[in-house]
């Protein structure tokens, strides 16, 4: 995965991760799909990462 790519993914996560926290003290709902959206991230660019190793 190149740099560029990893930042990314590194600066998405820690914004999607900020935004939950905010949500939590408006709607709980909202955190928690932003917390799941967060994971998805993380998860994808595992996949992304373990994906280009193989190549």
């Amino acid at each position: 995965m190149s740099k560029g790519l990893s930042l990314w993914f590194a600066l998405s996560s820690i914004m999607l991760l900020t935004a939950a926290s905010i949500a939590i003290s408006y709607r709980l709902w909202i955190a928690l799909l932003l917390g799941a959206l967060c994971v998805l991230n993380i998860g994808w660019g595992f996949i992304i990462k373990a994906r280009s190793q193989r190549e």
